[in-house]
């Protein structure tokens, strides 16, 4: 079920389903920058075994990609072809398994996340309060801050792969480096189980409240912003590199390399997808002049160039 049809995915071909089907889907109010084209088919899955029936009946030509809080992403202006999976409230449930262990759907956010470690007494998690994303995001990337990554947290992941197989993968089978798994292509990460340390509550909110005011002094999180755009290279900051190559201020159309942290582009109001990549490839070439080091992009990119 579900052929590609001269490049486009056949509506009446497509596998029934429990959650929601939108065709044409506009992605740029999901994700962090409010800009980019639509999605082809969005699909918001009631559950697992909906997400399953519909990824096992699906054309396996059809392309496929999951969408968390769209944090940590460039959405092109001719928009993404195949299906975009976003999981919803049925899949942000935060569970305690014991007493340092909690078990997250792949929706669930770094703020419910860290909060329930914190109610739970569970120390070590703290760091996951400054990363805006879910859990399949942080899984996907080994996302971290603050000297803490996913890698130190994760015990196992369940994930359905794009054949609508369900696995359970643990921690070693995801073969972590900085800002990197190799979890499988189309994979979809519907939870995780992280396990921290003993704390109290009361110190634990002490460590978030330091990690939120820490963020909020040095990054733009008022703006229409993507997180950081480039990788940290060996023994540099990236953001150090950016500015010294003079793109602090930096504008291509709408889009602005931030004035408070260079490893930051901002829509200013009216950017365009186009605006954005091409201002953050503009800086990796005046990067590479001054420095000679090429940087790397943290930001995903997708989609199709308009």
């Amino acid at each position: 079920m579900g052929k590609a049809v001269g490049g486009e995915v056949n509506a009446t071909l497509l596998p029934k389903v429990r959650g929601k089907l939108t065709p044409d889907a506009p992605l740029a109010p999901l994700v962090w920058f409010k800009s980019g084209g639509t999605a082809e088919w969005l699909f918001e899955p009631a559950d697992v075994d909906d997400l399953c029936d519909f990824l096992s009946q699906l054309d396996p030509a059809v392309p496929v990609m999951a969408l968390g809080l769209g944090s940590n992403l460039i959405v092109r202006d001719g928009g993404v072809p195949g299906v975009v999976v976003r999981l919803g409230k049925a899949f942000a449930k935060v569970e305690r398994v014991d007493a340092t262990t909690l078990k997250c759907g792949g929706g669930a956010s770094g703020i419910l996340v860290s909060s329930s470690a914190r109610d739970a007494g569970i120390g070590g998690v703290e760091f996951l309060r400054s990363i805006p994303g879910t859990v399949g995001g942080f899984v996907r990337m080994n996302g971290g801050a603050y000297g803490r990554e996913t890698k130190d947290i994760l015990v196992e992941c369940e994930v359905v792969l794009r054949s609508g197989e369900q696995v359970t993968l643990p921690v070693d089978a995801l073969g972590y480096t900085y800002r990197h798994s190799e979890l499988p292509e189309g994979a979809i990460v519907v939870s995780a189980t992280f396990r921290g340390e003993p704390g109290e509550p009361a110190a634990i909110q002490a460590e978030m409240d330091r990690i939120a005011a820490a963020r909020e002094a040095s990054q733009p999180l008022r703006s229409k912003t993507g997180g950081s755009t480039f990788k940290n290279p060996e023994g540099d900051k990236a953001w150090r590199l950016v500015d010294a190559a003079g793109c602090r201020g930096l504008m291509r159309g709408g889009a602005q390399v931030s004035e408070k942290h260079t490893n930051f582009l901002i829509n200013t109001g009216d950017a365009t997808s186009a605006d954005i990549e091409g201002l953050g490839d503009e800086v990796r070439a005046r990067v590479k002049a001054a420095s000679g080091v090429e940087l790397e992009w943290e930001i995903q990119r997708v989609g199709v160039v308009k």
